[in-house]
C-alpha cells in the first residue's frame, strides 16, 4: 500500500480531501487512515461519484492552474446532473486509471484555452447519463415509469404518488443501471448552475492555505533535491567534484541526471542548494556560447529578403497592387523573448521501486507525464502513475515540457525506495525555460487615392514553436501555429479584415533558443503586429481608426461586433478626457473573438494606463465572473508583458534569473478594466488566453495618439516617451 504523504506548513483538513486527492481513486493525500474509507462511495459513471450524504463528486480530468477550469467544467456536468450545486466537491482521476479504462476521461491535457470547449460536450454527457442512471434506480424501486419522475437539487421526485428520495439514497442501486447509450443535453438557454456567476470551487482552500501544491508535498522519509544544468544552451558538463560536496550537512547524494544536469540530494532543499552552489563544476559550453540577442536579430532580418517563405495566406496580386498604389506605407515590428515565470517554479516528487513508480506533480498534462515518468523509469507504463497536483501557474510552460518530470524520475532511480521531492530554483527555472518565440515582421500596405487598403503584405521571420516541440504537427514544412489570428477562415483565429490582394508568410530562422508554448502563443506578437499597422494605415489615409477598421470588416461580423462593442462601451464618438488618449484594437483567436479598448495618458515620458474595456464572444458563457476574472488576468500578463516582458541572450544565455531583471506589473500601474461578455452561441472558444493579445497593441495605439511616437519593439521600458 502506498503510504500517505504529510503536508508541511499547512494543515490539510479532511474537508478538502475529495476536491485534492480523489481518494476513491486511489490518489492519496495527508489523511488519517480513517478519511480514506469515509471517503469510499459509489460511483455511479465515471464522472460522478455520490456519497451517502449526497455530497457529489465529479471527476475533473483537466488541470487547475489559476484559470477555473475546474469549477467550470464542474459546472456543466452539474448541470446536466441536476444535482445541489451546494453539495459539489471535486477530485482528479490518475492518468494511469484513464488508460486503464479505456481513455473514459477523454484528455487530460489543459492548454491552448481547451480545457471547456474541446471536452464541454462529452462531460455534460456524463452528467447527464448520471442524472438517468439515478432516476432510472429510484423509478425500479418505486415501479414506476422513469419518465414520471422529475429532478431538482440532487431530489428525484414522482408527483403522482407523493414519494422522493435523494441521490445518495439511490446511488447505490443507481451504479448497478445500464448506462444509458443516447442522452439529451439541456439547451444552454435553460441552464441554471452552467451559465451563472457562482463563486470557484477553490478558492475557500487557497484563502485559507489548505491548497497543496507541489512544494509543499512530503512523505515519510523523503529527500529532497536540487538541479542545476548547463547555463548555455547545448553545453553539457566537463567534470565536476562529488568530494568536495560530499561531507556537508545533510547531503547523500549527488546525480549527473544527464549529459548537460546535476542534482545534489539532502536530507532538506536549502541544503541540496548550499551543496549545488558549493559543487565544482566545469561546464563545456558547446557551439553556441557565442550566440546573442544581436546575432539573433541579425538572422531574422536576414528573412525579409529571403526566397524560402512559408504562405499562410494568400489572394490577389499583391505586387501588382503595391506597385500601383497611390501610398505605400512599410514598418517592421519585433517581439522578443519572454519566459513564462510561473511563481511556482518546476518541481516534482517522486517514489521509484524496480516494481513500481509513483509521481506528484503539477501537469499541464498528466498523460505526458505518466509517459514521460515510464519511459524515464524503463518500467511499463501499467507500473507507473501520476498524480496530479493544482499547480501554482502553467502558461503552457507545464505541458508539452516534461522536462522536470524526468529529471526528478531519474534521481529517484538512484535511491530506490526513497521518495525524492524535485524543486527548481527561481534562477534554474528562468534560464532554463520554453521561451516565447521571438519574431519580426515587415509590413507594406497599399493606399488608393481615396485612403482605401488595396494591398497588404506581411512576412514574419522568426522562430517556429511547432519544428521544436512538436515536429509532427508541421504542414509540408510549414509551422501553421506562426498564423495565429492570420488565417484566411477557420475556428481557431482568422483575420478580422477583406483585402483584395493579401500575402502573409513566414520565414523561418530557428536560432539555438528553445522555443515553448507560451500563454496566448503566436497570437500575442501577431495581433501587436496586424493591429497596430492597421492603426497606422488608418494615420496615413487621414482617417479614423474605427471608422477605416469598420470599411475592411463589412464581412466579419463577429470581429466587428467586439470592436463595435468596446468602441461603444469607452465612448469613442465622444472626446475623452482632458489629456486622455485612447487606442484600439481586436483579433480573433483559440476559438473566440475579443476587442479592447485603452485610455492612456503620457506626462513628462511617463506612462499611464487608467483603464481598459474589452470584448469577448467566446460562444457560450459557462460561468461569467470567471469569465471577467481570466480577462482582467490576461491584461495583468499581457501589460506585464509589453511594459516590461524580455528576455535577452548573451554568450549563449539567457540574461534574466530572477524578478529583479524580468519585471512584471505592480498594482499601483494596473488600469481599471471592464468586461463586455458577447456569447452569440452556436460554437465554443477558449477564454484564458485570446484577450492577452489585445492588452498591448491597444495600448500601443494609444500612446500613438497621446505622442505621435510608433512603438514598434517592445517592451515599452526601452523607449522614451517623452
Amino acid at each position: 500500500m502506498t503510504v500517505m504523504p504529510s503536508v508541511s506548513r499547512r494543515n490539510f483538513l479532511v474537508g478538502s480531501a475529495a476536491s485534492l486527492g480523489g481518494l476513491s481513486l486511489g490518489f492519496h493525500v495527508p489523511l488519517l487512515q480513517s478519511a480514506a474509507a469515509a471517503a469510499a462511495a459509489p460511483e455511479v459513471n465515471a464522472w460522478v461519484v455520490v456519497k451517502p450524504d449526497d455530497t457529489v463528486v465529479i471527476r475533473i480530468a483537466r488541470s487547475e492552474m489559476g484559470q477555473g477550469t475546474l469549477t467550470g467544467l464542474a459546472q456543466l456536468v452539474a448541470e446536466e446532473l441536476e444535482c445541489d450545486w451546494s453539495k459539489v466537491t471535486t477530485e482528479y482521476p490518475t492518468p494511469g486509471e484513464n488508460l486503464a479504462r479505456n481513455r473514459v476521461w477523454g484528455s487530460f491535457s489543459t492548454g491552448g484555452s481547451r480545457g471547456i470547449r474541446e471536452s464541454h460536450e462529452y462531460v455534460r454527457q456524463g452528467g447527464a447519463a448520471a442524472r438517468a442512471m439515478l432516476v432510472a434506480a429510484a423509478a425500479a424501486e418505486w415501479g414506476v415509469p422513469a419518465s414520471e419522475c422529475t429532478v431538482a437539487k440532487g431530489v428525484i421526485t414522482h408527483a403522482a404518488s407523493g414519494r422522493s428520495t435523494t441521490f445518495g439514497k439511490v446511488a447505490d442501486a443507481a451504479a448497478r443501471q445500464t448506462p444509458p447509450t443516447d442522452v439529451r443535453l439541456k439547451d444552454p438557454k435553460d441552464w441554471t448552475i452552467a451559465g451563472k456567476p457562482l463563486p470557484r470551487l477553490d478558492t475557500v482552500d487557497k484563502l485559507t492555505g489548505k491548497q497543496v501544491y507541489g512544494t509543499d508535498i512530503v512523505l515519510p522519509g523523503m529527500v529532497n533535491a536540487a538541479i542545476k544544468a548547463c547555463p548555455v544552451f547545448g553545453g553539457k558538463i566537463a567534470s565536476f567534484d562529488f568530494a568536495a560536496v560530499s561531507g556537508m550537512p545533510g547531503v547523500r547524494k549527488v546525480v549527473q541526471v544527464d549529459d548537460a544536469t546535476v542534482a545534489v540530494v539532502a536530507d532538506t532543499w536549502w541544503r541540496a542548494k548550499t551543496a549545488l552552489d558549493a559543487l565544482p563544476v566545469v561546464w563545456d559550453e558547446g557551439p553556441n556560447k557565442d550566440v546573442s540577442s544581436a546575432s539573433i536579430a541579425q538572422m531574422l532580418e536576414a528573412g525579409f529578403d529571403a526566397d524560402d517563405a512559408f504562405v499562410g495566406s494568400q489572394q490577389g496580386d499583391v505586387k501588382a497592387a503595391l506597385a500601383g498604389a497611390a501610398k505605400t506605407v512599410t514598418a517592421v515590428y519585433s517581439f522578443p523573448y519572454q519566459n513564462h515565470a510561473t511563481m511556482e517554479p518546476m518541481n516534482a516528487t517522486a517514489l521509484y521501486t524496480p516494481e513500481k513508480l509513483e509521481v506528484w506533480v503539477p501537469t499541464q498534462n498528466g498523460e505526458a507525464s505518466l509517459a514521460v515518468a515510464a519511459e524515464a523509469a524503463g518500467l511499463p507504463v501499467t507500473q507507473c502513475d501520476v498524480h496530479k497536483i493544482h499547480l501554482g501557474g502553467g502558461f503552457g510552460r507545464r505541458g508539452n515540457f516534461q522536462d522536470y518530470v524526468r529529471q526528478v524520475v531519474a534521481i529517484a532511480k538512484e535511491l530506490p525506495g526513497t521518495p525524492v521531492k524535485l524543486i527548481w530554483s527561481r534562477e534554474e527555472d528562468m534560464l532554463h525555460g520554453a521561451y516565447h518565440p521571438t519574431t519580426q515582421c515587415k509590413m507594406t500596405g497599399a493606399l488608393d487615392a481615396d485612403g482605401n487598403l488595396t494591398a497588404l503584405h506581411m512576412r514574419i521571420s522568426g522562430q517556429s514553436i511547432l519544428a521544436a516541440v512538436r515536429p509532427e504537427g508541421m504542414q509540408g514544412g510549414k509551422d501553421p501555429v506562426v498564423f495565429q489570428g492570420l488565417n484566411a477562415g477557420g475556428a481557431e483565429g482568422s483575420l478580422g479584415y477583406s483585402v483584395d490582394n493579401l500575402l502573409i508568410d513566414h520565414a523561418m530562422r530557428n536560432p539555438p533558443i528553445p522555443p515553448g508554448f507560451w500563454r496566448g502563443v503566436n497570437l500575442n506578437q501577431n495581433a501587436v503586429y496586424v493591429e497596430s499597422f492597421i492603426d497606422e494605415l488608418a494615420h496615413a489615409a487621414g482617417q479614423d481608426p474605427l471608422a477605416f477598421r469598420r470599411k475592411l470588416m463589412a464581412k466579419h461580423p463577429k470581429h466587428l461586433a467586439v470592436l463595435e462593442a468596446v468602441a461603444t462601451r469607452i465612448g469613442w464618438e465622444n472626446p475623452p478626457p482632458q489629456g486622455v488618449h485612447r487606442g484600439l484594437a481586436q483579433i480573433m483567436g483559440f476559438g473566440s473573438y475579443v476587442a479592447a479598448a485603452a485610455e492612456v495618458s503620457v506626462t513628462n515620458g511617463q506612462l499611464k494606463i487608467h483603464r481598459i474595456v474589452a470584448a469577448t464572444d467566446p460562444g457560450h458563457a459557462v460561468n461569467p465572473a470567471q469569465i471577467e476574472r481570466q480577462v482582467e488576468g490576461s491584461f495583468v500578463y499581457g501589460l506585464s508583458a509589453c511594459l516590461y516582458g524580455e528576455c535577452t541572450v548573451n554568450g549563449g544565455r539567457m540574461e534574466q534569473e530572477n524578478f529583479d531583471t524580468y519585471e512584471v506589473m505592480r498594482m499601483a500601474e494596473m488600469p481599471a478594466v471592464e468586461t463586455v461578455i458577447t456569447p452569440s452561441g452556436g460554437f465554443w472558444g477558449g477564454v484564458g488566453e485570446p484577450t492577452i493579445a489585445v492588452a498591448a497593441p491597444a495600448v500601443l495605439n494609444a500612446i500613438f495618439a497621446a505622442t505621435g511616437k510608433r512603438i514598434r519593439t517592445l517592451p515599452l521600458k526601452n523607449h522614451d516617451l517623452a
